[in-house]
């Protein structure tokens, strides 16, 4: 069985990816649900199992109809699609907790501003 460096690059990413996802869902950090981890273990997981076996893929593209067994540039073009698209949902996240802790923040300075009882209105504890 000959490698080829298409395989050794998805290899890598997808261990990293795998690696970054386990480590992120195992330390039960924000965001992380056990279908996301599902989902990029089934993924990632796969990607790396065709890179390993790439003639598996002769059975499926036979299974639904496709002749020629065009591995390298299919399996890369999944393989950036899909980094893409994992990289894009953890900045949106990030970004939507972001945004929560600032709105939660903001929240509560002005509702230490505006607490009753405060004689001369500058709110408890100024």
């Amino acid at each position: 069985m000959k490698i080829h460096v298409y395989q050794i690059i998805i290899i890598c990413v997808s261990a990293v990816m795998l690696f970054q996802g386990s480590k992120e869902f195992f330390k039960r950090e924000t965001g992380q649900t056990f279908l996301k981890f599902a989902v990029r273990v089934i993924v990632w997981g796969g990607m790396g199992l065709i890179a390993i076996y790439p003639n598996s893929t002769i059975y499926f593209a036979k299974l639904i109809g496709i002749e020629d067994n065009i591995n390298a540039v299919i399996l890369s073009g999944f393989l950036l699609v899909f980094l893409l698209i994992f990289k894009l949902l953890s900045a949106i996240e990030k970004i939507e907790q972001n945004i929560s802790e600032l709105t939660r923040r903001e929240a509560l300075s002005h509702l230490d501003e505006a607490l009753p009882g405060d004689p001369d209105g500058h709110g408890k504890g100024k």
